[in-house]
């Protein structure tokens, strides 16, 4: 088993995300997205903006070889273009 190094952010914030464009992205259904997310089969990165980007949050996730990556606000709202790589 690796060391872990916990790292803790203040405020924690929970922000929903529509799950149907990201989704589409992967050419899943939502709901065989949120499965595959639940089952850990896909795993999500998020990185919150500073400096001109405050407030705004990257939200990544990864399914095989594909990355598909949104930029939102703090209520969840997409900000520009749904980045997809892979």
């Amino acid at each position: 088993m690796r060391d872990a190094i916990p790292i803790a952010l203040q405020p924690a914030l929970e922000i929903e995300i529509d799950a149907t464009p990201i989704a589409s992205a992967f050419g899943l259904t939502p709901e065989a997205f949120l499965r595959l997310l639940r089952q850990r089969r896909i795993s999500q990165l998020c990185e919150r903006g500073t400096g001109e980007d405050a407030g705004l949050y990257r939200a990544s996730f990864y399914h095989g070889r594909r990355r598909v990556r949104v930029v939102v606000d703090r209520q969840g709202r997409l900000q520009g273009a749904i980045e997809v790589r892979g």
